[in-house]
């Protein structure tokens, strides 16, 4: 017996019309409440000024909660990388560039360095 149930076809095809609506729905609806015509409240201006940071900050946080300073390897290539980070980020003020690299830094460390 198959583990994954194979659906009808034409229920798939459904599905994929409903998640393109949805998709679409979602993507038009700032265009909607929001026309070009019209002034931007100021709330929506002032949330699209604060909530990088603050979803930044929360991805920090996410993904350094489990660090445990306790045991090997003792958030040392955490540190490292949250630190080339920075170091890039301040030095080329390229955002991809410092998540990337940091991110393929902590990588590397992770699985030859502290393996």
């Amino acid at each position: 017996m198959d583990i994954v149930t194979r659906i009808p076809d034409s229920q798939a095809i459904i599905l994929i019309l409903i998640m393109t609506v949805i998709t679409f729905f979602i993507r038009a609806l700032p265009f909607i409440l929001f026309p070009g015509n019209k002034k931007t409240p100021d709330y929506i201006l002032y949330l699209g000024k604060v909530l990088p940071f603050a979803i930044i900050g929360m991805l920090v946080v996410y993904c350094l909660k489990d660090v445990s300073v306790t045991t090997a390897p003792f958030g040392i290539p955490e540190l490292i990388a949250v630190f080339s980070i920075v170091l890039v980020h301040v030095w080329k003020r390229n955002t991809l560039l410092s998540i990337g690299g940091g991110t393929l830094l902590y990588m590397f460390l992770v699985q030859f360095i502290f393996a």
